[in-house]
């Protein structure tokens, strides 16, 4: 495909369902060759086919963004099979609805570990090519990310975290010329939604941050770096 992303990789983790999904149909669109990264192979081979579908190119790659062995052999699976990367989407994320008191060990470690460890795993793995290739870092986080809520405490903390680590290196990679930028979605309407907010009521979809990350991929001046687009009201 043509397009102002062509010749080049995103790879979008999260990528079977909802936020991640829509997101990996609009970087096609835009010409990107995408690395589609989630845990569910069947959906990853039928997102692949829609972008084959609008007549685009995609690979299906199942991994875990919690294991930072699998992240570096699918790193370089990408390096090896695909044209450069240029953009990295981490949007792989988990919820929990539970009181602080009664969130286990092993649920606070799950949250972080999917939300924030694979941010740092994913992008820890691209950073050469981030470099060699002026690329961008777009990390999907969340209005938890910014504002506190009731009996989500670990997905906040979680989220918070995230949007640290996307000031941080912001300015360890400047001077390389890659920018990193989180969103803060508020409402979508995703199956995470409705297990985190029962009743929510979304304000947009899937699309509508999909379109927010292609701008932030490549219509947005190359000089905005480390800042947190928060879409919500």
């Amino acid at each position: 495909m043509s397009g102002p992303l062509a010749g080049s990789t995103a790879v979008v983790t999260g990528a079977s369902r909802g936020i991640g999904r829509a997101i990996a149909l609009r970087l096609a669109e835009a010409g990107a060759e995408v690395a589609l990264w989630a845990r569910d192979s069947n959906a990853l081979r039928m997102v692949a086919s829609e972008i084959a579908q609008q007549r685009g190119r995609a690979r299906a790659i199942v991994v875990d963004v919690t294991d930072s062995g699998a992240v570096q052999r699918a790193s370089e699976l990408v390096r090896a099979t695909m044209p450069p990367v240029r953009t990295v989407v981490n949007n792989a994320g988990a919820v929990l609805r539970k009181s602080t008191e009664a969130i286990s060990d092993a649920e606070w470690r799950h949250v972080m570990a999917v939300n924030l460890d694979g941010t740092f795993h994913v992008t820890r793995a691209f950073i050469p090519d981030l470099e060699h290739n002026a690329g961008r870092v777009i990390n999907i986080a969340s209005i938890a990310g910014r504002e506190g809520t009731a009996l989500l405490a670990a997905y906040c903390a979680a989220k918070h975290g995230v949007v640290g680590l996307t000031r941080a290196l912001a300015e360890e990679l400047r001077a390389a010329k890659v920018s990193v930028n989180a969103i803060c979605p508020g409402s979508v309407d995703t199956a995470m939604l409705r297990e985190g907010m029962p009743g929510a009521r979304p304000d947009m979809t899937p699309d509508d941050i999909a379109k927010t990350v292609v701008w932030v991929a490549h219509g947005a001046p190359a000089a905005l770096t480390g800042t947190c687009i928060d879409v919500f009201g």
